[in-house]
């Protein structure tokens, strides 16, 4: 795979031509060197969200206003997948997708249609199987991100990721009944339980890292953070799910838990990224998954895609 390159320190004020089209497209395969750890996005599928269904506070002038973020049925688009991290012969997966199914677009949902199954493939066109795999570490327990982590292997009746412990946030485990409200079923659950391992926060999961707890889109919504030669990478998870709302962090999806907490969460992610050395991984980002932070010519933060890690080799 040829990946684009972009000047990442370049100033960006906004969805330049350069890179506006990726705006509304869902990602491919995507990766960033991070010292001797690689980082990889993973799509398994995509889902539409509708933007004034799913980011309830904003108003058809927003999206006048920025049309660049929706695709051609006039959604925004939205990649499912997970992170690999690969450190030597060891492989982590973060998240799971949405599994080998699809479920058509329903009025009144916040979200349109949405798909899954690519992520075995993708996995392989990466140079990995399933059993690589030592854990998968989930962001929240909602079914866009669990799929292949329940649904038995192709064929068979056997569990995919078949050495791999599931590492969930103890608060997130502890409150999962919450989540069946948002389609997280009891046989979802079931499957996954035997293979459950619950991760503290600040806990080292795998080299260099580590689990932050960040409550709000779920009761017990987790951050990943890998850290390395003073460099980071912050795999936020649901915290945002568009790229506008890097300039927006009041504005809060709506199947947000506490939506308060979750645009608390966002101001202080966002000045996080902003910071010298630091990557942020959104899942949802559509094919800008990795970015740094930077000041718009409005004085707004806005998201600056990576598609090299700053000061490293292609």
């Amino acid at each position: 795979m040829t990946t684009p390159q972009l000047d990442a320190d370049a100033a960006y004020a906004g969805p330049a031509p350069r890179h506006s089209e990726r705006l509304c497209r869902p990602s491919g395969i995507r990766s960033l060197q991070l010292g001797d750890t690689k980082v990889t996005y993973v799509p398994d599928g995509a889902v539409q969200l509708t933007p004034r269904g799913w980011l309830p506070d904003t108003t058809d002038d927003t999206w006048a206003g920025h049309p660049e973020y929706l695709d051609e049925t006039g959604n925004l688009a939205a990649g499912i997948g997970g992170l690999l991290v690969e450190r030597g012969e060891r492989a982590l997966l973060i998240d799971a997708g949405f599994g080998p199914q699809s479920l058509p677009a329903e009025p009144g949902n916040a979200h349109g249609a949405i798909h899954g199954g690519a992520l075995l493939d993708n996995l392989a066109a990466v140079g990995r199987a399933p059993q690589d795999i030592e854990a998968v570490a989930f962001t929240h327990l909602h079914i866009d991100h669990l799929g292949w982590a329940w649904h038995p292997a192709p064929g068979t009746d056997r569990r995919v990721f078949s050495r791999a412990d599931y590492l969930v946030a103890e608060p997130e485990w502890a409150q999962r009944q919450l989540l069946q409200a948002h389609g997280t079923t009891g046989d979802m659950l079931e499957a996954l339980a035997p293979h459950v391992r619950t991760v503290t926060d600040g806990q080292e999961i795998f080299p260099g890292l580590r689990v932050r707890f960040v409550p709000g889109h779920t009761p017990g919504h987790a951050a990943y953070v890998l850290s390395v030669g003073g460099q980071r990478l912050i795999a936020f998870g649901d915290a945002m799910h568009s790229p506008i709302q890097v300039a927006h962090p009041e504005w809060s999806a709506a199947p947000d838990h506490d939506r308060a907490r979750a645009a608390d969460f966002r101001r202080r992610l966002i000045a996080e990224l902003a910071e010298p050395g630091t990557v942020g991984f959104g899942i949802h980002f559509a094919d800008v998954v990795f970015g740094q932070v930077r000041q718009g010519e409005n004085g707004r933060p806005v998201w600056q895609p990576v598609d090299t890690w700053p000061g490293s080799a292609a």
